[in-house]
């Protein structure tokens, strides 16, 4: 999975055509005649190639799809640019949007430039300031959380992004959308379907029986975690909510659900600790009580949301065990991301039988 990550960024010169680039910022005035200078890739989650660039004395990132899009990477494009726009000037922190290229024909694909990040992925490394305080790394804690509390309070239709997912029946369709999900991988061959899942059952029974009578309207990034958050290099505050893709109008709860089903869990037997050294941040309750505190949602609502995120994002995973079976991706993968499937159905299970607060 890392390699073909690798050869992307490697391979940005095949896509990038800084000449082309180049006359485009000119009718943009965005350093006009200068040379684009000092190239380099960044690395990060995504498949997505970002190249960091000068020109006329300032800094900028472009971020386009891979070497090999999707059939859907220039609509994503589109939605990054128009979330990153909408955000300027509010609370959250994000990449500065400067411009974008919506129409395919000027690099191949829709891409965007954004204001360089000055920071860290807590997930790849711990500076030693950071790595050196369990005070700082509750910080740290705190600070992805009040990043959710921030978007939470983004008005979508004040920020014009009414056309931003489609609200109608949300919260009703969840639990069916992801069970569905599950059936779909029927059609790869030695799938042995839910008789290896025996979890899914009862989630989705709990889900439909407990479902929220209403949900709450707001701006929600779709995939809320410690590897798509960037930390200032300083201290423990976040320098930017990164990776916008599967941004959308839905319920914010969702985002708190994403953090606290990728949050460490100590009743887990298999630690998946995304950052280390882990002591020192926030216990889930903690997470959970401070979300609440700020935003006055229900306990019981959160929740529910604490129930679906593992469900939806094990059912996601449980695509690559599939296809594995089928002989289309690498099978150690496939089996890696099963096990962490059926890991999220049970911590499902267990939000079900010991909520968080």
């Amino acid at each position: 999975m890392t390699a073909p990550l690798t050869h992307d960024r490697e391979a940005w010169a095949e896509v990038i055509d800084l000449a082309a680039l180049s006359r485009w910022m000119d009718g943009r005035a965005l350093g006009a005649g200068a040379t684009i200078e000092r190239v380099e890739t960044l690395g990060g989650g995504t498949q997505n190639i970002l190249l960091r660039f000068t020109r006329a004395g300032r800094d900028y990132v472009l971020r386009r799809p891979p070497r090999r899009p999707r059939a859907e990477s220039d609509a994503v494009m589109r939605r990054e640019m128009t979330v990153l726009s909408a955000l300027a000037g509010t609370d959250v922190p994000h990449p500065g949007f400067i411009a974008g290229e919506a129409d395919p024909a000027v690099l191949g694909t829709a891409f965007y430039l954004m204001e360089p990040v000055e920071g860290f992925n807590a997930t790849v490394a711990l500076p030693p300031l950071h790595a050196g305080s369990a005070a700082i790394r509750r910080g740290m804690g705190e600070a992805i959380v009040d990043g959710a509390v921030a978007l939470s309070r983004i008005d979508p239709a004040a920020a014009g992004l009414n056309d931003l997912g489609k609200l109608d029946g949300w919260i009703e369709r969840q639990a069916s959308r992801w069970r569905a999900q599950l059936d779909s991988y029927t059609q790869f061959d030695g799938w042995p379907g839910l008789a290896a899942l025996p979890q899914v059952e009862p989630i989705c029974r709990w889900l439909d029986a407990h479902r929220p009578a209403a949900m709450q309207p707001g701006l929600i990034h779709g995939d809320y975690h410690l590897a798509n958050v960037m930390y200032r290099p300083d201290g423990p505050q976040l320098a930017a909510i990164v990776d916008w893709e599967l941004a959308s109008r839905g319920d914010p709860l969702l985002d708190l659900g994403w953090l606290t089903a990728t949050w460490h869990d100590p009743d887990e037997h298999t630690h998946r600790v995304a950052v280390t050294p882990w002591d020192g941040f926030p216990t889930l309750g903690e997470v959970v009580d401070r979300y609440l505190s700020a935003t006055g949602r229900s306990a019981q609502d959160a929740r529910w949301y604490a129930v679906l995120a593992p469900f939806k994002l094990g059912a996601i995973l449980e695509g690559s065990h599939a296809r594995a079976l089928a002989g289309l991706t690498p099978q150690a993968i496939g089996d890696q991301l099963h096990s962490h499937a059926v890991a999220l159905f049970d911590r499902a299970l267990r939000r079900i039988d010991r909520p968080i607060v």
